[in-house]
């Protein structure tokens, strides 16, 4: 079996766990030749007894030979490969898989996160639309999560600004959420590039906007919040930014807002205000 098709299997194998799976596909980058048994990936991973016995029986089970067939048509990136992002490779408990549709080689431009609230409002419309022109002219790749508000503002400006787009979804690539973002998604994946961590099928859950926000602050060189409530789930995807030293900055708004409370306090604590689009390619050492 092919190494790739080994750690594609690993990925859809239920049991071994997100850090499990990162220290055998590790081990398997430094030593390409290996072949490695059952037991060998249980005490790599390093399962205990229970999660081992759970584990064997699922390596060898019909379910996952039929899952592993089904997914051997997709565009796949994977741990060993030389394409794989060198700061999201950097991150925290990074991906050892990714499905795709698009131009991987987006991966390689300038990468700006750009993040927000659901409940966006023209504010965050408003200044996407003065930043997008600048930055699509120095090459610079947006990077949002496909979601209602302000992700969807993100990828709509750069393309109505004939840039280029990346959306990481919380669920497999045949999966549309919101329903409404189905025709949106079919041009990125045409256009620019989707991404996902999860397996054909998978529907959206609560838990997956929070892995998949890792993966957004993992890709970035920098990220930027338009609009955020205080204890916002874009505030967290700030915090994953800074934790893996990414630049991080936010677009101060009114003091009577409640949208503009997570990034006036983002601001306090130390981010960058965003007054202009060059503040942002600054930050991406683009200028």
């Amino acid at each position: 079996m092919q190494l790739r098709t080994f750690l594609l299997k690993i990925h859809l194998c239920a049991g071994i766990g997100r850090l499990g799976e990162l220290r055998v596909a590790e081990y398997l980058r430094q030593h390409p030749q290996a072949e490695l048994e059952s037991t060998q990936i249980c005490q790599l991973a390093r399962l205990n007894t229970v999660q081992t016995q759970r584990f064997k029986q699922a390596w060898i089970s019909k379910l996952l030979a039929d899952l592993l067939a089904q997914h051997q048509g997709l565009n796949v990136l994977t741990w060993v490969d030389t394409a794989y992002p060198r700061y999201l490779r950097e991150s925290y408990q990074p991906p050892t898989v990714l499905f795709y549709q698009g131009d991987l080689s987006l991966l390689q431009r300038p990468l700006l996160a750009l993040v927000g609230a659901r409940q966006a409002t023209e504010y965050t419309q408003r200044t996407l639309i003065q930043f997008m022109p600048t930055l699509v002219a120095q090459q610079v790749v947006t990077v949002s999560g496909l979601a209602a508000g302000a992700d969807r503002m993100v990828h709509l400006t750069t393309l109505a600004a004939h840039g280029q787009t990346i959306a990481v979804i919380g669920t497999g690539l045949d999966i549309y959420y919101p329903r409404g973002n189905q025709a949106l998604q079919q041009r990125i994946a045409s256009d620019g590039l989707v991404l996902t961590e999860y397996p054909l099928g998978s529907a959206p859950q609560r838990y997956h906007f929070p892995e998949r926000n890792r993966i957004l602050a993992g890709l970035c060189q920098a990220l930027c919040v338009t609009e955020a409530r205080q204890h916002s789930g874009s505030l967290i995807t700030a915090n994953l930014a800074l934790q893996a030293n990414r630049n991080v900055l936010a677009v101060p708004g009114a003091l009577w807002q409640p949208l503009s409370v997570g990034c006036n306090q983002l601001i306090a604590a130390g981010a960058r205000p965003a007054l202009s689009a060059n503040d942002l390619l600054e930050e991406l050492t683009i200028i």
